[in-house]
């Protein structure tokens, strides 16, 4: 994204993390990479039901799962009692009736926030990107870029991570590789000043899409989010309505912390838009479903590997195929 200092080595080529043999789509690829792990809340279920019909105990065994799953209090109480209602009218007979019933309540939960990211009008249409330390922020802010080109956009990077020089130069890397411009200043630059800069340099070229990157900090450092308050207000002087979108990216592998983040962020910037990365590094991915519930914030974007094609739009029914699939044959 970013120009300056020595040259970074070049991020792994684009074949690279190839998919697993026969893994289709993004969310094919996810449920391949993560084999049982993302059967864990169904898995062996059916060993419970042979002779018996679905009960009390059941449902409770399931509660746990989905809660061991980071799927939340809130969300898995609203599960189970639509799954308890089911049982009353004796709707659910069998373990398919159970799974087919489980899959429909998770995705009414989830379908109200899947709502891909739509470039407005406003040129340069500003998204700011923010999240903690390794969250896999800057890497998504590359594979965003490249994507907005696939579809015809202009894109320019903003280097609002001026504390952390290896952001710098993991920008600048993107940025040579996606074929988009990149404004950096000095480290330890007054990140609204470079963000400023940007936003006047992509409106003196015509771009279409500002990606401000942002440092990496923690929800309770308080000063570090007052500094993300000023870039919005700095932003402002140039255009009101700027930014356009605030992109959170949270680390799904966080669990109910990645939920805290969501909470902090939001509330200090009005987050409009969530990026869930390292979705293949977890067996918890019901932390999309707790953050659903609770926020109600779009998800705009899904992670699930190093890959530019393992960045893509978040798909629900797809989602949750990944995470109630049965376990794969030893």
């Amino acid at each position: 994204m970013f120009e300056f200092l020595k040259k970074p080595a070049m991020p792994p080529p684009e074949g690279a993390d190839a998919d697993p043999p026969g893994a289709v789509g993004l969310f094919g690829r996810l449920r391949a990479r993560l084999g049982a792990r993302a059967a864990s809340v169904v898995r062996g279920l059916g060993d419970w039901l042979p002779g018996r019909k679905i009960d009390a105990e059941l449902l409770d065994e399931l509660e746990t799962r989905l809660l061991s799953a980071d799927v939340g209090i809130a969300a898995t109480e609203r599960i189970l009692d639509d799954l308890r209602r089911r049982v009353a009218r004796k709707e659910l007979a069998d373990l398919d009736a159970l799974l087919a019933a489980l899959r429909q309540s998770i995705t009414e939960l989830l379908r109200p926030v899947a709502q891909p990211l739509q470039i407005g009008a406003a040129r340069p249409f500003v998204t700011l990107v923010v999240g903690v330390n390794g969250s896999g922020k800057t890497t998504s802010i590359g594979k965003l870029a490249h994507r907005l080109k696939e579809q015809g956009l202009s894109v320019m990077l903003a280097a609002g991570d001026t504390f952390r020089a290896a952001a710098v130069e993991q920008l600048q890397v993107w940025g040579e590789r996606n074929g988009v411009p990149v404004i950096a200043q000095a480290p330890g630059a007054d990140p609204a000043a470079v963000i400023f800069d940007a936003l006047a340099a992509a409106r003196a070229r015509g771009i279409d899409v500002l990606l401000a990157d942002t440092a990496g900090r923690l929800q309770n450092q308080s000063h570090l989010m007052d500094e993300l308050r000023k870039v919005r207000r700095v932003l402002g002087r140039q255009d009101p309505t700027a930014p356009h979108e605030v992109l959170l990216v949270l680390d799904a592998s966080q669990g109910q912390n990645a939920l805290a983040q969501a909470r902090v962020f939001h509330e200090a910037l009005g987050v409009t838009g969530l990026v869930l990365t390292k979705l293949d590094g977890t067996a918890r991915g019901g932390i999309v479903i707790a953050i659903a519930t609770e926020l109600g914030i779009p998800l705009r974007f899904v992670g699930v590997g190093e890959a530019i094609t393992d960045f893509g739009e978040f798909e629900v029914e797809d989602f949750v195929t990944a995470l109630l699939a049965a376990p794969a044959a030893a």
